[in-house]
């Protein structure tokens, strides 16, 4: 894996990154990436333009997606798609209808966000493109208004973390529905970051292990094709826990580093690369 550089999972302002897709590719080219995957989340508004730029220069790009879901217990996960079609008829009138679900949460968010003090509505964020608003394009005018000093801090227990706001809830797809949808598309659905996984036990213990391998188990019966076993909020040990999950279940292993920022350079590692 030393010797082949792949980023599987990679956010532009299509969504709420902070380089173009333009930018993220001839980045990705400059420091010697063999292939990347352009997954923002809910839309695949960047895609024409990442694959536009890929052409010119010469880099292999992956159209995706992340789309955040449920299962139908209620417990919440993010679904990579590599490979998907965005122009599948199918896939538009499901990820309209997640637009706006996404925007009835965001007015509600901002209302709530003002009730405690902080005067933000949609005219202070950087909208991406097809006006997509995330919580951490909220957490950036929250930085720029002077109410933070980083973005880190709006996620905390007083802010996008507190019970007012954490009561706001997106509406979201069933797990099992953005598999279909993505396997509609042509695609291939991928389980994102499982470290990320809340409420089956402590991440990383024996209780988390056992649990994650029966949603995973539920979920490849659904479709599922891949596992995200190299994330950077995974080290190694836990890493090679997912592997081992992948095989037995017989699904593609990918890599992401999950980024956001403005210089793809600054992507943060995964086990493999530490």
């Amino acid at each position: 894996m030393d010797d082949y550089k792949v980023d599987f999972h990679i956010h532009t302002t299509a969504s709420d990154g902070e380089a173009t897709p333009t930018e993220i590719v001839k980045r990705a080219k400059e420091l010697g990436y063999d292939i990347i995957a352009i997954t923002d989340h809910d839309n695949t508004d960047g895609l024409q333009e990442a694959m536009i730029a890929a052409e010119a220069l010469e880099m292999k790009v992956v159209p995706g997606i992340e789309i955040a879901v449920v299962t139908e217990d209620g417990r919440g996960l993010h679904m990579l798609g590599y490979h998907i079609d965005p122009e599948n008829p199918e896939l538009k009138a499901f990820l309209d209808n997640m637009i706006e679900n996404r925007r009835k949460r965001n007015e509600q968010l901002f209302e709530v966000l003002r009730e405690m003090g902080y005067d933000i509505s949609i005219s202070d964020i950087q909208v991406g493109r097809n006006n997509f608003v995330g919580k951490p394009l909220i957490a950036r005018a929250l930085v720029r208004k002077g109410y933070i000093s980083d973005m880190k801090e709006a996620f905390g227990p007083e802010i996008l973390g507190s019970p007012m706001c954490r009561k706001v809830i997106k509406v979201k797809p069933l797990a099992s529905e953005a598999i279909e949808i993505i396997s509609c598309a042509g695609g291939t659905p991928v389980l994102a970051h499982p470290i990320q996984t809340r409420g089956i036990g402590k991440p990383g213990s024996e209780e988390f292990y056992e649990n994650m391998d029966g949603i995973i188990g539920r979920l490849k019966k659904q479709g599922l094709k891949g596992l995200e076993c190299f994330h950077p909020d995974q080290n190694f040990e836990q890493s090679m826990r997912f592997i081992e999950m992948a095989e037995k279940y017989h699904l593609h292993i990918t890599r992401g580093s999950d980024f956001h920022g403005k210089d793809f350079a600054n992507a943060d590692k995964t086990a493999n690369e530490r």
